[in-house]
């Protein structure tokens, strides 16, 4: 399959039908419009010269149509986040993947107060060049047969191709740029299928970017590839808006991260979550009391799902009617997993804990440009997760952290999550907590705290965190921050966390 042909016989199959509403204005495009829109940007975009062009703008109208003019027009977007070092993670991706020209929007770097590249292109600029001519032209290849359209209009595609390039978050090392194929993305959408119900009467709202993968695949490809209907709302960080989209437009299906969620939840009022049929939260782990503060409430549950970059990205979920608590759910229709031995390499008896590595169509083609790190990471088409898990009888799946994320001290490997849930249980629930480690020249690591929370009574938490966990494990030092450092997809960055700890550390030497 190639999703954009699908997003044509859709917008075919449905040409009134809405496609995306921007909530901020009220502003309606049909199928069609969009199909248009995206016909006339083809041959705006065909003019840059290289393969790949790199797109930064938010999810908005303007975002998705640049996102379907550049594979109408054969080229294969790169999308960049904006959210943090917009510039800087621009010039990586223009060295990392050699293309020059960026798609960008004059409002989203006024808001940053940036100052464009040289190569960035802007999509205002780019409408305003749009004339009755190039309408008119849209318009009547249109109205051809979808099979016309895809096989004469466009530029020829196969399932093969790249549909898109996304970089790794960069908590753990430098990022990484994941080349994702409409056979990936599209085995994603089709196991996801598998086990839930939806269909083009399913209303979906962009809280996650699309530079994650997350949202990229479910509130981007999975409503095109249904004939669903997208509520634009740029900013994933404004929860009052996007809680006010969920109620406005009946949002039916709803996934963000964990940070997210409980932002929503610190805004949201009875009622307003009444139309949510299906509730997920991945990325990390959730925590307990956000989970049964939905459930509390408002009467949702929220589904606790798993997936990566590589992975196009989910590879399992819990869904209603076939859940289990703590667990990241069963891994999807198509899709294999196994759990092997740390160091051997075999494969390890059901629920002894291993590493995850998974094989099927969404594990991705390979890193960009980058051979020896994708042959490292993919061996006889299973691919490793560099996470810790388990699978229990039943075939659920249990995630126990990653493994840059166990530490060795004094000859015991130690879980920073498991302390992390551990001091989460016991710490007041409006603070966020991380775990790290830093350097030390007699035990090798020493396990740091770091909440925000003002007071921390450490004696009493060490107490309390004794009869829990081994005393290699308890933290020696806890650290306060008013901020803790986060990546765009409300994940902790946790190389911040340990420059800072480190520096400090040394500091006080």
């Amino acid at each position: 399959m190639v999703l954009h042909h699908l997003f044509i016989e859709n917008a075919k199959k449905y040409p009134k039908k809405i496609a995306v509403i921007e909530h901020a204005t009220g502003k309606e495009i049909t199928y069609e419009n969009l199909l248009i829109a995206s016909l006339v940007f083809k041959d705006v975009f065909a003019k840059f010269p290289s393969k790949f062009v790199g797109i930064m703008i938010p999810p908005a109208p303007g975002g998705i149509i640049a996102i379907l003019g550049a594979l109408f027009a054969g080229k294969t977007p790169v999308l960049i986040n904006y959210s943090t070092g917009a510039i800087e993670n621009s010039k990586y991706a223009q060295k990392k993947c050699g293309f020059r020209t960026i798609i960008t929007s004059k409002k989203l770097l006024e808001k940053l107060n940036l100052k464009p590249l040289k190569d960035m292109v802007f999509m205002e600029d780019l409408a305003e060049k749009v004339n009755i001519i190039h309408k008119v032209k849209g318009k009547i290849l249109s109205k051809l047969p979808a099979e016309t359209i895809i096989n004469k209009i466009i530029e020829p595609a196969n399932k093969n191709d790249n549909v898109v390039l996304l970089f790794t978050s960069g908590s753990e090392k430098d990022p990484r740029a994941v080349q994702l194929t409409h056979t990936n993305i599209g085995a994603n959408i089709v196991g996801v299928l598998d086990i839930l119900r939806i269909d083009e009467t399913d209303v979906f709202v962009t809280n996650l970017p699309y530079f994650h993968v997350f949202g990229l695949m479910v509130n981007l490809w999975v409503p095109l590839f249904v004939g669903g209907k997208i509520i634009t709302s740029p900013n994933p960080l404004d929860y009052k808006t996007i809680v006010e989209a969920v109620r406005t437009h009946k949002v039916t299906l709803f996934v963000a991260t964990p940070t997210f969620h409980y932002g929503y939840l610190l805004k949201a009022k009875p009622g307003d979550f009444n139309s949510l049929r299906i509730c997920i939260s991945g990325a990390d782990k959730m925590p307990t009391h956000i989970r049964d503060a939905y459930l509390r409430d408002h009467g949702v549950e929220v589904h606790e799902g798993y997936g990566t970059t590589e992975t196009s990205p989910i590879i399992s979920v819990n869904v209603p009617g076939r859940a289990k608590q703590d667990s990241i759910g069963k891994v999807l229709p198509g899709t294999k997993v196994k759990i092997t031995h740390l160091e051997t390499g075999e494969e390890m008896p059901v629920g002894e804990e291993g590493k995850i590595l998974v094989k099927g169509d969404i594990v991705m083609k390979g890193y960009y440009n980058d051979i020896e790190e994708t042959s490292y990471r993919i061996r006889d088409g299973w691919y490793d997760t560099g996470d810790m898990g388990i699978i229990d009888m039943e075939g659920f799946l249990y995630h126990r952290g990653r493994l840059r994320r166990f530490v060795k001290i004094g000859g015991e490997m130690v879980s920073l999550v498991r302390v992390e849930e551990e001091i989460n249980n016991i710490l007041s629930s409006e603070t966020i907590c991380c775990v790290v480690d830093i350097p030390d020249p007699i035990k090798g690591s020493e396990i740091v705290a770091v909440a925000t929370t003002k007071e921390i009574n450490q004696a009493d938490l060490k107490k309390r965190l004794a009869k829990v966990l081994p005393p290699v494990a308890i933290p020696k030092k806890f650290r306060v921050m008013e901020e803790i450092p986060m990546s765009p997809n409300g994940k902790v960055n946790f190389r911040a966390v340990e420059e800072i700890c480190r520096t400090k550390e040394m500091e006080e030497v």
